[in-house]
């Protein structure tokens, strides 16, 4: 299984392929396949990431604080 920064950087490369004239059709199908799966991945890893994130900001009581637009609040760190 590739590392997210792999799956990223691999999508990048099918991006500059997909965008050159001399890419076929049949070949620009078969990147498209492999950028969708990446994607997903990409898109998977992410989310876990969020979460873990949402854990780490929960407060004592258990509670995620959030604004308006419900984005997490943060404490400020008094070091």
């Amino acid at each position: 299984m590739k590392s997210f920064e792999e799956s990223f950087a691999r999508l990048e490369a099918i991006l500059q392929q997909m965008n050159e004239p001399t890419t076929s059709l049949e070949n620009s199908l078969q990147l498209f396949v492999e950028a969708d799966t990446l994607i997903k991945s990409c898109s998977k890893e992410l989310k876990q990431a969020e979460e873990k994130v949402r854990i780490l900001m929960k407060n004592r009581d258990g509670s995620i604080q959030v604004d308006e637009a419900l984005t997490p609040k943060t404490e400020e760190c008094n070091y």
